[in-house]
C-alpha cells in the first residue's frame, strides 16, 4: 500500500499551494483539482483517503461534490473536510448535514489542517 493521498479540491492556486507544501512535509502524497466538476472526477478515479474541499468553486459548488460523494456507495466512505472562507454556522451546519467529516475556515493554521486530517483519516471504517 502506498502512501495516504489526500485530494484538495480549491480554486485558489495559492491555497492549493500551501496545502500542497504542508500535507506533502508531513508525509501525505497530494493531488489537485481546479474546481468541483474535476474534483468529483478525480475522486471517482483516484479514490484519496481524504478530499479538501472548498465550497465556493466553478463548475460544481463544494456542497454539491460533497453530496455526490456521499450519496455514491463506491465513494460514501471517503471522509471529506470542508474548506471555506465563510464560516458562519449555518454554512458549517449545511456541509456537515451533508456527510462532511469537518469544516476548515480560512485562513487557517497548518497544524488545524492536519490535526483535521489526522481525525479523518481515523474516522474511516
Amino acid at each position: 500500500m502506498g502512501r495516504t493521498r489526500i485530494l484538495i479540491v480549491e480554486d485558489e492556486p495559492h491555497i492549493v499551494l500551501s496545502l500542497e507544501v504542508l500535507l506533502r512535509r508531513a508525509g501525505y502524497e497530494t493531488v489537485t483539482a481546479a474546481d468541483g466538476e474535476e474534483g468529483l472526477a478525480r475522486v471517482r478515479e483516484l479514490r484519496p483517503d481524504v478530499v479538501l474541499l472548498d465550497i465556493m468553486m466553478p463548475r460544481r459548488n463544494g456542497y454539491e461534490v460533497c453530496r455526490a460523494i456521499k450519496t455514491d456507495p463506491a465513494l460514501s466512505s471517503t471522509p471529506v473536510i470542508m474548506l471555506s472562507a465563510k464560516g458562519q454556522e449555518v454554512e458549517i451546519v449545511k456541509g456537515l448535514e451533508l456527510g462532511a467529516s469537518g469544516y476548515i475556515a480560512k485562513p487557517f493554521g497548518n497544524a488545524e489542517v492536519l490535526e483535521a486530517v489526522r481525525a479523518a483519516l481515523e474516522s474511516r471504517p
